[in-house]
């Protein structure tokens, strides 16, 4: 049974972030917005700094194929990215603490790496014509601030259960 929860944590990530996508409001505080969650993202990295860089490219690969043929026109964007980023954190995360801080701060910048290749991929083959400032100031920075409030609210729930995931994986 315990095997069955993880997958079943990264499904209801991803249909939380589809249903969060669902109900936003496309005008903020007066301005237009694209405020994109990476909740199913955040727990790939959140994987990847507790439990492993094996588990975390696994899912990442897994979950970015779901994630593209679900809701992506071209099939490979989100497959490739989410475990090399995945696999960038893990690097990273080689010369750093495991602290839960430390681990908002490298999850923020994985989003930040992910939001810009997805842009550039899409600006590359004229799926968006939109100006690189436009993107920071209407999809990055708010899409940043919306996933830092999910990480602050997530990051001690997904660290425990990552935790107790790996220690599973060693009792077996």
């Amino acid at each position: 049974m315990k095997k069955f929860l993880l997958p079943l944590l990264f499904l209801f990530l991803f249909i939380l972030e589809s249903l969060f996508v669902q109900y936003i409001p496309p005008v903020m505080f007066g301005q237009s917005y694209i405020l994109v969650p990476h909740f199913l993202f955040v727990g790939v990295l959140f994987l990847t700094i507790y439990a492993g860089r094996k588990y975390g490219i696994i899912y990442g690969a897994i979950f970015g194929l779901v994630f593209d043929i679900v809701w992506i026109e071209i099939i490979g964007i989100y497959f490739f990215l989410f475990p090399f980023v995945a696999y960038l954190v893990s690097k990273i995360m080689h010369f750093l603490q495991n602290h839960i801080v430390i681990a908002f701060l490298v999850s923020l910048i994985g989003i930040a790496l992910l939001e810009l290749g997805v842009y550039e991929m899409d600006f590359l083959i004229h799926v968006t014509n939109l100006e690189f400032m436009s993107f920071i100031r209407m999809r990055l920075y708010p899409s940043l601030i919306l996933n830092a409030v999910f990480i602050i609210i997530a990051a001690y729930p997904l660290k425990r259960h990552f935790e107790k995931f790996l220690v599973s994986l060693r009792d077996d």
